[in-house]
């Protein structure tokens, strides 16, 4: 418990206002929430900023294909995201846009600060340039020809341009780093970012653009635009009053250097290496802690609108719920690798955790005492051993959630309090409420046992308030209770005896049959498909008539009839006994880690869960997939495979693939959501 109103400034990376932001992206604004809404709950001042990303040659492009101006698009962008957040309960204190007027001015002022001082200067720039990325690449840089970060292709670009001093602050940052081993988390992003990037050497970095006008513009020489990095990660401290002429406001004062910047994976980079590296040049400490979360994919697969399977939040709010959703967003993401999210599973652990675990617990208890006492919850001091057990669990409970917090392991933190509730079910097996009410000896102790569970569901639904504030609240009121503060949590015995509790008790969580949310999730699917296929019409259509009537070739044609139709004829091998076939052992496993095999221009190493083992495999396919596309996916393994080694590297295994007449491959996967190991038969 903090002990005074002690700062804390906790930051999500800001939104690129391209589209409508998916579930994976609504991830990191609902972590940050329960984070800021622990820290408010032990006692912090809190104040969370969260905001969008509104410039660069992309949003200029997606702009001109809808046939209107940048500023406007990023309006009804950015209005999407904070409707988005703002359904998803989210407690932000500042959303801030890099469209702000005292956002750019500062900007400008930065950069003219930077060159002041000799940190940026001018030159020319060629290379290769990755336009969603808005970054420059050398060719050495590319990864089959491709944007290292994010796989799409490039193009050659030449240009004058501003370039920072990059190498001049590296070996500081890298001391910093080694001084500070809690800067970065988890501790794999810090090893990446020291062995890929900062022991090798630094270059320039490139932090203007004159090839598009839809930035900030750089006040002491117009033509150029600033990189749109340097001015989307100054948003941390502009939005709490920075000023580079040395007037900032008393809230920056008081909020900076950050707590915490919670941000994804993918670009952990700019944060852990450009921004410091931009603070140090401006002469401002640096965050205290860099938090990159793994990703949440659908069905094992990064979400696209290409590939049909994006899933927003508010289409799961439509058939969950928005607390089902937060509970399945912050409890099923592990720390460091990436998470699962599909139909199948939200149902599922709608379910098994909030119908079942709490849902029915919480309404068993109110319906009993309603039943055996007319809702009146009294304690009577008719205690047994069993009693003790309970009461331990509960007031134990607080301790382990605040340590996991610490640690940033909020999926941990909520299954320490959905233990709690699993003692509370376990509790009532044990001591048969049903049978007590028999016998009217054993009223009071039927009493004691009604008062025990409502106090301990109580304090559960108190430490359970920053993660899922509805239903919490909920709980509370069906109880005729208040919310607990931190520290009461540890005492048990504080709801009031002979307290009435609502004599309608409230389904908290309906248990869903899969069959009739499958046609709903049809449905959404279906409307999805329709609306990118009328978007990607409406964009050839527009660049058709700013070229002339011409048509712009599409990225990726839909599969034709002929294309349905093919098909490819292989020399068939000898026939087997089905005794040869039932040799093999093949099962599902998911990738938990995926990385290249040094030098091997053919060659993945991955590391596979199969049921309770983790094995690895190295495999032929890095010419159809990155590692960053396996990481998540459900494949199909020989499991029994006599190890082999590869470029060095032991491979327990295969994983399965199909093979086109032009060597692609693609791999073999469950069609539904099947766990690791699942025997394929």
């Amino acid at each position: 418990m903090c002990d005074c109103k002690k700062p804390y400034y906790i930051t999500t990376a800001i939104a690129y206002t391209s589209g409508k932001p998916h579930i994976g992206n609504t991830y990191e604004a609902v972590l940050a929430d329960a984070i800021a809404r622990f820290k408010r709950y032990e006692g912090y001042d809190v104040f969370f900023q969260t905001g969008t990303d509104e410039h660069g040659q992309k949003i200029e492009e997606k702009a001109m294909q809808a046939e209107t101006t940048p500023k406007a698009f990023v309006d009804q962008v950015s209005g999407t995201i904070r409707n988005i957040w703002d359904l998803m309960g989210t407690s932000y204190d500042k959303f801030i846009r890099t469209t702000d007027a005292d956002h750019e001015k500062q900007v400008q002022k930065i950069f003219k600060k930077m060159y002041d001082k000799g940190d940026i200067y001018k030159g020319s720039y060629e290379g290769m340039y990755c336009t969603p990325c808005e970054s420059f690449w050398t060719e050495s840089q590319l990864v089959d020809g491709k944007c290292p970060d994010c796989g799409r292709e490039v193009h050659p670009a030449k240009e004058e341009a501003y370039f920072f001093r990059m190498s001049k602050y590296a070996d500081r940052l890298i001391a910093y780093i080694n001084e500070h081993p809690e800067f970065i988390q988890p501790v794999s992003r810090k090893n990446e970012m020291m062995n890929n990037f900062l022991l090798p050497g630094l270059q320039d970095l490139c932090v203007s653009r004159t090839t598009f006008k839809w930035g900030v513009p750089v006040d002491f020489d117009p033509k150029h635009v600033v990189y749109v990095w340097l001015d989307a990660l100054t948003n941390y401290i502009t939005g709490i009053g920075y000023d580079a002429d040395g007037n900032p406001t008393e809230q920056y004062k008081k909020l900076w250097p950050a707590d915490l910047h919670l941000i994804g994976k993918d670009i952990i980079r700019f944060h852990t290496i450009y921004w410091p590296i931009f603070l140090m040049s401006l002469d401002i400490p640096l965050p205290k802690q860099v938090f990159g979360h793994p990703w949440l994919l659908q069905g094992g697969e990064k979400m696209s609108k290409s590939r049909g399977n994006v899933i927003y939040a508010d289409d799961l709010v439509k058939l969950f719920g928005v607390d089902a959703v937060r509970y399945f967003v912050l409890h099923e993401m592990p720390f460091e690798n990436d998470g699962v999210i599909t139909w199948e599973l939200m149902v599922e652990r709608t379910n098994s955790d909030l119908a079942n675990t709490l849902g029915n617990l919480v309404n068993r208890t109110i319906s009993m005492s309603n039943k055996y006492f007319g809702g009146v919850v009294k304690s009577t001091g008719v205690t047994e051993a069993v009693d003790e057990d309970l009461k331990a669990v509960v007031t134990g409970t607080k301790e382990k959630v605040v340590a996991k917090m610490d640690a940033l392991r909020v999926a941990d933190a909520i299954s320490e309090i959905f233990t709690l509730f699993k003692r509370c079910n376990k509790y009532i097996d044990e001591t048969t409420p049903w049978a007590l009410a028999k016998d009217e000896s054993k009223a009071d102790r039927l009493a004691e046992v009604l008062y025990n569970l409502t106090e301990a569901i109580t304090i559960g639904a108190s430490l359970l308030a920053s993660f899922l504030p509805e239903t919490a609240e909920k709980i509370a009121a069906q109880l005729k209770t208040e919310l607990r503060s931190i520290e009461d949590t540890e005492r048990f015995g504080l709801y009031k005896s002979g307290s009435t509790v609502t004599d309608k008790p409230e389904i908290l969580f309906a248990r869903l049959d899969w069959k009739e949310i499958e046609p709903k999730v049809q449905e959404i699917q279906a409307n999805q498909k329709a609306e990118y296929e009328a978007e990607q019409a409406r964009i050839a259509a527009v660049l058709a008539k700013q070229n002339g009537g011409v048509t712009a070739p599409k990225a990726e044609e839909p599969k034709s009839e002929e294309d349905e139709s093919r098909f490819i004829d292989i020399e068939p091998k000898a026939e087997i006994e089905y005794a040869d076939f039932d040799k093999l052992q093949f099962r599902v496993g998911v990738i938990l880690k995926c990385e290249e095999v040094p030098k091997s221009k053919k060659l993945l190493c991955s590391q596979v869960k199969v049921g309770s083992e983790v094995i690895q495999i190295v495999s032929g396919i890095k010419k159809s997939y990155s590692p960053e596309q396996m990481v998540g996916k459900h494949v199909m393994v020989l499991k029994n495979l006599k190890p082999a080694t590869l470029a060095g590297l032991k491979s327990e295994g295969m994983i399965l693939c199909a093979e086109d007449e032009n060597g692609e491959l693609a791999i073999m996967t469950p069609d539904r959501f099947m766990p690791a190991g699942s025997e394929i038969c």
